[in-house]
């Protein structure tokens, strides 16, 4: 490569200066002009364009969506939590009930019964049934007799 043409490479690839400007500062943007037959039509010259808006950050926005998460899931597992105990307690009370019901049937068996063998047992203790009961009547305080009431 001759040195006429990196000459040419080293300032066709360098960014200018201007003397007149300091080094840190961005160069100065030539001033808008309008588009002929363009912006004409709507009967204003320029648009205006909002800037955009610096980027906020997005550490809040997470935390709110995985404390609504964790939030969730507990609300979730407490809930399952106590619907099982109470399943439980369910089985347990329905068990119960059935025993109980159990009970109550044979001790209605048992009186069905007795009241059957009632005659025969006090026939075979000797006795006899009455003739003309005399009862004691609670509600008036006086002696009844037979089927007086």
């Amino acid at each position: 490569m001759s040195a006429a043409r990196a000459a040419a490479a080293r300032t066709t690839t360098a960014p200018t200066r201007s003397p007149s400007r300091p080094a840190g500062r961005p160069e100065r943007r030539p001033p808008l002009t309008a588009i002929p037959g363009g912006a004409g039509r709507t009967g204003r010259r320029f648009d205006a364009v909002r800037a955009p808006l610096h980027a906020r950050s997005k550490v809040p926005f997470l935390v709110l969506c995985v404390t609504i998460l964790l939030g969730a899931l507990v609300t979730a597992l407490v809930l399952n939590t106590t619907l099982a105990r109470g399943s439980y307690e369910m089985a347990r009370l329905q068990s119960d009930v059935g025993r109980t019901a159990q009970d109550v049937q044979g001790l209605q068996e048992d009186i069905a019964q007795a009241e059957t063998d009632l005659a025969a047992t006090a026939r075979s203790y000797g006795m006899v049934p009455a003739e003309n009961p005399t009862m004691f009547s609670v509600e008036t305080g006086k002696v009844v007799q037979g089927n007086d009431k």
